[in-house]
């Protein structure tokens, strides 16, 4: 019996080899089915959020194109934002209630950014830490998943415009997205890589240097998107009806893929 038994080994290791590969497949399909299926979606934040047709109807769009057949007939994209708020202002226990903004069933997903300011004191810093982890805490008591807009830095003319700004702003991100357990989404990050690579394409409001114009906000929309769902394949041909041209398109698309890539890659 022992050597049959012997024989035997090879094929019992090349059926537990394909076993073990073919469980990691459903379960990477699995996990791939749950982020597509997000189709309720809460942003809070501030004037960053809302500029330029606001940032959450953008990414819809996006979704509405790569997900044609499903979700996209029953995407519920929501965004409560105040002008100059910090993530503090916000009653996210009234927001997170079904039913209290039209959507029925609890958010999925709920991404939180902050007031662009409040990366720039000890003061500032602690209270956004401290709502970010509140405020996580209680999305996942409703079965959702917190993230982390990571804002962008301020640019001339803004009068708190510095050199190594992003450095303070991505500092504070990534703390708050490790105390808070919540998956932080470099919006920020993604802003100085196109600035270090084309300085003179824009993507602040020229007469104030901290909202963000089209380009910003379409940039912003690839990261959120790329984050959320984790679909990096092929192009996105959204162009705002027209507005952005088909090289920006690829341009600012580059731009987010490389830049959620390369986060998640030092962050893991």
């Amino acid at each position: 019996m022992l050597p049959k038994m012997i024989n035997r080994a090879p094929a019992f290791k090349r059926l537990l080899v394909f076993l073990t590969g073919l469980a990691a497949l459903v379960f990477i399909a699995g996990a791939l089915g749950q982020t597509t299926s997000l189709n309720r979606v809460l942003f809070v934040g501030n004037s960053y959020l809302y500029y330029n047709d606001s940032l959450h109807n953008h990414v819809k769009r996006l979704v509405a194109e790569r997900y044609p057949d499903t979700e996209s007939r029953r995407l519920a994209y929501k965004s409560s934002t105040i002008g100059g708020a910090r993530l503090s202002h916000h009653n996210i226990d009234w927001l997170l209630k079904p039913g209290q903004i039209g959507v029925d069933r609890p958010f999925q997903a709920v991404i939180f950014q902050g007031g662009s300011f409040e990366p720039l004191t000890a003061g500032t810093r602690k209270i956004f830490v401290d709502t970010a982890v509140n405020y996580a805490e209680k999305v996942r008591a409703v079965g959702g998943r917190p993230f982390l807009y990571m804002t962008h830095a301020y640019v001339s003319p803004h009068r708190r415009a510095k050199p190594g700004m992003i450095n303070r702003i991505s500092d504070t991100y990534r703390y708050a997205g490790r105390e808070a357990k919540a998956e932080v989404i470099p919006v920020g990050l993604a802003f100085e890589r196109s600035y270090k690579e084309r300085p003179d394409f824009s993507l602040h409001m020229e007469f104030d240097g901290t909202h963000p114009n089209l380009h910003g906000t379409f940039l912003g929309a690839y990261v959120t998107f790329f984050t959320l769902y984790g679909d990096t394949v092929g192009r996105l041909d959204y162009d705002y009806f027209g507005r952005v041209s088909a090289e920006e398109v690829t341009y600012l698309q580059r731009i987010a893929k490389e830049t959620v890539a390369d986060f998640r890659t030092r962050d893991m």
